[in-house]
């Protein structure tokens, strides 16, 4: 088991007038490996609770695990954790500061305690891993596009070796080509590194496309929790607290209604046509 959380609650302004519970007890248990969406509306918890899982916030009740040791126990290295369990925060080009993309994706393995030597040979796999071209690594990560940006604050995150990769909305921003590198990007490096990746998006599409889970999130507690298909299979009930399936499953919905009996768990682009090519060849013969 790669993360836990038990019974974990966060209060923000404890006790005032001004108390708010961004997360109340949740459960949830994420298995090495595993590819994880995370889904809701703004507010609803996820961002809070994405920090739990590399202690950048301590919950106010309840205890986090990663691989089996509680992160808040007495004398537990956050700073190991952390090399462990990699953030990339939304608009993550805000943490770039270096002069060069190279020196910026070296400073997280030098911070490990690792030689020049070793820290530059970790971020240029991590360069590489990224997508990112080697003409770039020596200019300044402030003259590139969005999109470049993005990339090398994931190499960042690489050149730690983490075993759990965390992206908080990070297409936000890009155009439909960067969005769709970006995530192919990250698919690759999950099937490659083998690593546990966790997405949060507001991307129904895209969420639907990559991920083997989905969480939702309504007001700081699980709503659902499954595969893509069993998820969006409520997507009545995923209206009621402000969100939506993919637009494929409403368009496969109406053809049912209409009469033709198409996979209505189809919620991909892909598997909607697969299953339309079937209705249509069957019809003909």
């Amino acid at each position: 088991m790669s993360l836990k959380l038990e019974h974990v609650t966060y209060t923000y302004n404890p006790e005032s007038v001004y108390e708010t519970h961004a997360l109340k007890d949740v459960n949830l248990e994420i298995p090495s490996g595993q590819f994880l969406g995370i889904i809701g509306h703004t507010g609803s918890g996820k961002s809070t609770l994405i920090q739990h899982f590399n202690g950048l916030m301590r919950p106010t009740a309840g205890t986090v695990y990663y691989k089996d040791e509680n992160i808040w126990q007495e004398g537990y290295s956050l700073k190991q954790l952390r090399s462990q369990v990699g953030l990339v925060f939304q608009y993550p080009e805000h943490q770039l500061f270096e002069a060069d993309v190279l020196s910026d994706v070296c400073f997280g393995p030098k911070n490990l305690g690792l030689s020049e030597e070793e820290a530059k040979e970790r971020a240029v796999a991590a360069l590489r891993q990224a997508g990112l071209k080697e003409k770039y690594y020596t200019s300044s990560p402030f003259d590139l596009s969005g999109g470049q940006k993005r990339r090398v604050a994931i190499a960042g995150v690489l050149a730690m070796n983490p075993e759990v990769l965390i992206l908080d909305e990070p297409t936000a921003g890009l155009d439909p080509k960067g969005r769709d590198d970006i995530l192919e990007q990250i698919a690759y490096l999950h099937e490659e590194r083998k690593i546990t990746v966790i997405l949060v998006s507001h991307s129904m599409e895209d969420i639907a496309r990559y991920v083997d889970r989905i969480l939702v999130m309504n007001q700081g507690q699980k709503a659902f929790d499954g595969t893509p298909k069993e998820v969006f299979a409520k997507y009545k009930e995923l209206e009621t607290i402000g969100l939506a399936a993919p637009q494929i499953t409403y368009i496969m919905h109406d053809l049912y209604d209409a009469g033709l009996a198409v996979d209505t768990q189809a919620i991909t682009i892909e598997e909607a046509k697969e299953s339309i090519l079937n209705v249509l060849g069957g019809l003909k013969s």
